[in-house]
């Protein structure tokens, strides 16, 4: 499979965002895998056709120290910083919905600096192709991430709970843009998968298809920020009851959804999270959902991420999905197969031409 790094340069590009999955279960700690909020995915994990799986490692990580300096590496003579290698660390735990095992410190640290620096070597090459981001694209992806909390002190406090202010987030945000400039043009643009590939794919992993007895199900979602104040909780939960006194009066699930939930990756979907087994949602979310008769609307769930309002709009026994149905799923799930092989590839040529400090 392709390794972490790819995969975590996409979740950097992504994390930017300070957003965090509505109901979806973390990866385990130390997982690369960022969580997503959309419609259950069809497709599992597995070994991309032609990918080359990463072997072992077969020499213990050097030690991160106890204590790390301001500056960690140089590249190029550009500093990765203390402050971009911790927000680093604290969104890889916001995904894994944990702190990192004291067992595989050395190792993940050691992981998330040789991110980083792989990082600053695709910023440096979008400088140096002067694919810069406008100001206005900035100002308008900030204004995106701010529209996903309450109020502005809500979004101050995530940005505080990442380590960063706010010339930090609009560095990141600048960066990000730029970055996926270098990405598209390198990457994603001789990325090709066609339909064969997928066909192909599809009738070598049938056991993949198979599905257990699936939900589909709406929510509302009023998101609770990391760290919020027990009156924070107070006010997301009277937001919730509010809106569930809403639905009980008799107004339309799908248009309070996409007024009030705060989940970005179904509000504009009226909440619809579509199809999903047991085992991908967190525990308090899924035993609601599958308790639910078709048509029912919960009471008030509380969650890691907030508290929600569910909608159970039908069931789906056991099957193995067609391939017309997740033929997409797919295409997209190969087509960032090679996207992240070809990352590497780039990600590899640019540091062979570079001068790489690494000071801890």
């Amino acid at each position: 499979m392709p390794s972490s790094t790819s995969r975590v340069l996409v979740a950097l590009l992504v994390a930017a965002a300070l957003t965090s999955a509505a109901c979806k279960k973390p990866s385990p700690a130390g997982s690369a895998a960022p969580a997503s909020t959309g419609a259950a995915q069809s497709v599992p994990p597995a070994p991309v056709p032609g990918s080359n799986a990463a072997a072992p490692a077969t020499v213990p990580p050097k030690p991160m120290p106890a204590q790390l300096p301001d500056v960690l590496a140089r590249v190029n003579g550009e500093p990765v910083e203390r402050w971009e290698f911790d927000n680093a660390v604290k969104r890889l735990e916001a995904r894994a919905g944990g702190s990192i095992p004291a067992d595989r410190r050395d190792e993940i640290l050691r992981g998330v600096l040789d991110q980083l620096v792989a990082y600053h070597l695709l910023a440096q090459e979008a400088r140096a192709r002067k694919f810069a981001a406008a100001d206005q694209d900035v100002d308008a992806r900030v204004a995106e991430i701010r529209k996903n909390f309450p109020d502005e002190a809500a979004f101050t406090q995530a940005i505080a709970a990442q380590g960063l202010t706010v010339d930090h987030l609009r560095a990141q945000t600048r960066s990000n843009l730029e970055v996926q400039k270098v990405i598209d043009a390198e990457v994603s643009a001789k990325v090709s998968v066609q339909d064969a590939d997928v066909s192909t794919f599809y009738e070598q992993n049938l056991e993949r298809f198979k599905q257990g007895e699936s939900v589909h199900a709406s929510h509302i979602l009023i998101g609770v920020p990391q760290g919020a104040t027990p009156e924070q909780k107070t006010a997301a939960k009277a937001k919730a009851e509010a809106a569930l006194k809403q639905v009980r009066g008799g107004a339309d699930f799908g248009t309070v959804a996409r007024a009030q939930s705060q989940d970005p990756g179904s509000a504009q979907n009226g909440g619809d999270l579509g199809f999903f087994p047991k085992g991908q949602m967190t525990p308090a979310f899924e035993e609601a959902a599958f308790k639910l008769k078709t048509g029912a609307v919960s009471n008030i769930v509380e969650t890691p991420f907030g508290f929600h309002i569910i909608k159970s709009l039908g069931r789906r026994p056991a099957r193995t999905a067609p391939l017309d149905e997740v033929s997409g799923q797919i295409k997209d799930f190969l087509t960032q197969g090679q996207r992240e092989q070809k990352l590497e590839q780039f990600i590899a040529q640019a540091k062979s031409k570079s001068k790489l400090e690494v000071l801890v």
